[in-house]
């Protein structure tokens, strides 16, 4: 079976990463922490930004109250592994060898991030099926 695939604009993942840091917000408080000086214009296109999203199912409106709160139902690593498999598609004809390497080379790991990334790969060693 297919993943859902959510597909998020720059400007929706803003609307999003709000959710995520805060758990829950209103249109207001999304607006705010995007635009701080924000006019009104900006709250309408951060409550348009919302409802496209909850078309989409990546947030869920509790309408319960008078000024409704909404929260992420879509999880900030989803959506990594869904734009990865995207790029992966994209520019690598699917392979994520040439992806992986290019991330790896751009910077300097720490010992510590080395080690994380050691632990992740016996991980998924582990899960994989032993061949024959």
């Amino acid at each position: 079976m297919q993943p859902k695939q959510y597909h998020v604009t720059d400007t929706e993942l803003l609307v999003l990463q709000v959710l995520w840091e805060r758990g829950r917000a209103t249109t207001r408080e999304v607006c705010d922490e995007i635009y701080p000086e924000g006019s009104t214009s900006q709250y309408y296109t951060v409550q348009k930004l919302l409802e496209r999203l909850e078309s989409r199912n990546c947030v869920a409106r509790n309408r319960s109250q008078r000024v409704h709160v909404f929260s992420a139902t879509v999880d900030r690593e989803t959506l990594i592994q869904e734009r990865l498999r995207g790029l992966s598609d994209s520019l690598c004809g699917g392979s994520v060898i040439p992806m992986l390497t290019g991330l790896i080379q751009m910077r300097r790991w720490t010992t510590a991030e080395q080690k994380e990334l050691k632990e992740l790969l016996d991980e998924v060693s582990e899960k994989k099926p032993k061949k024959k």
